[in-house]
């Protein structure tokens, strides 16, 4: 039978890869965008792990929103790449940052 600690073992585990791989991968914007929707990950199984220990529902409705504002976020940051790939045929970090004025 799976338990709370299993659950938030988990989420930790999810929650170290997604830091690791931010900090590790500093060139690639797609990679960094998953990393940053697995660190969201990791906070919904948090929220869903203790809702459902404490017989609460409100950690789980919270999740949609967190999910609602992931989704737009990924799809905002994928219409970003698309512009930005366009424009200098290349998706790394560097090229976005000489755009500073």
């Amino acid at each position: 039978m799976l338990t709370l600690t299993h659950f938030l073992m988990l989420s930790g585990v999810l929650f170290a890869i997604s830091i690791a791989g931010i900090f590790i991968n500093r060139k690639n914007m797609i990679l960094l965008l998953m990393c940053i929707e697995l660190l969201l990950l990791s906070v919904n199984f948090n929220f869903i792990a203790f809702s459902r220990y404490l017989g609460d529902i409100n950690g789980q409705v919270f999740v949609f929103f967190i999910l609602t504002v992931a989704a737009a976020e990924a799809a905002i940051g994928l219409a970003i790449l698309v512009v930005l790939f366009r424009t200098r045929s290349s998706i790394n970090v560097q090229d976005i940052n000489s755009m500073k004025g």
